[in-house]
């Protein structure tokens, strides 16, 4: 492995042949909590939200998920959710003890169908970041379009940052554009790509495979008998009201927790906020990070 700052880079070999790529930090024996971004981010997405639970004992894993940041991308194009949960598996076998799960968008869709539908080892708890089964049409359409837009690249690190102040005009934007070089490639042509495989559009977005994906999670939820926590911004235009309404009835013994000045992407609005709202549930019902092995 080696240093990221206070965190330590690590990889992981799939059972499909696949590198994953990680960031590790906190005790050997604390509290694992693997730290699952949304589609489109990178692990880099939790820097801060890792190193402040690292400092408080857990050990803190954040991943990319195949096909994006650093991991693998496939040469089949197998972006599908099956893909994602075999990979998750293989993270979790590899640890000490039980993990809390913590997903953001795409990567509290893997957490919940792997948990509710027993894909995966039991996890201790589970916290869903900005996701529901029933996510609001356009707020997906608009993070697709996003995605899928400018498949030329950009001339200049200048030019993406420009393309993420239009998507995100809530967020103000950075002095500094070097940041940003981390969700960036630069391909031989000289241009800036980002960092996910193209590929990974081919999965989701039409209506059918929404209401498909929305009733296959719904049916996990129901079985999800763990401690759980939902963390919504509350200026989400991907979880609405009522979506997160209809989760508590599939899990009525889940916390919820709404973020005021967030969008969808929780942790990179408000990222102190977010800590302290995971702190919180963590403290409740891990009492506490570092474990005695």
């Amino acid at each position: 492995m080696k240093s990221t700052d206070h965190l330590q880079e690590a990889r992981f070999n799939t059972s499909t042949g696949l590198t994953l790529v990680a960031d590790i930090g906190g005790p050997e024996f604390g509290q694992p909590v693997i730290l699952l971004h949304g589609g489109g981010q990178t692990r880099h997405s939790w820097s801060k939200a890792a190193l402040k639970l690292a400092a408080s004992g857990y050990r803190a894993i954040s991943l990319d998920l195949r096909g994006h940041g650093e991991s693998d991308w496939c040469s089949e194009g197998r972006y599908d959710l099956a893909d994602h949960i075999v990979d998750l598996a293989t993270v979790m076998e590899s640890l000490h003890s039980a993990p809390v799960l913590v997903g953001a968008s795409l990567g509290g869709v893997v957490s919940l169908v792997g948990q509710g539908e027993q894909r995966l080892p039991r996890a201790h708890a589970l916290v869903l970041v900005d996701v529901v089964p029933r996510m609001e049409a356009e707020g997906i359409r608009e993070i697709i379009s996003f995605m899928s837009a400018n498949p030329s690249g950009f001339a200049s690190v200048d030019a993406a940052a420009e393309a993420v102040a239009t998507y995100l005009p809530h967020r103000p934007r950075r002095s500094s554009t070097h940041g940003l070089l981390k969700n960036l490639r630069q391909r031989d042509d000289g241009r800036y790509y980002w960092h996910w495989d193209p590929a990974i559009h081919a999965h989701g977005g039409s209506p059918d495979h929404m209401d498909a994906l929305a009733q296959r999670m719904e049916k996990a939820a129901e079985q999800i008998d763990i401690p759980t926590l939902v963390v919504r911004g509350a200026k989400s235009r991907v979880v609405s009201a009522e979506g997160l309404a209809q989760l508590a009835k599939l899990i009525p013994h889940a916390g919820h927790v709404d973020v005021a000045a967030a969008g969808h992407m929780v942790a990179g609005d408000q990222n102190d906020e977010f800590n302290a709202a995971i702190l919180e549930f963590l403290a409740h019902t891990c009492g506490g990070g570092t474990k005695t092995p």
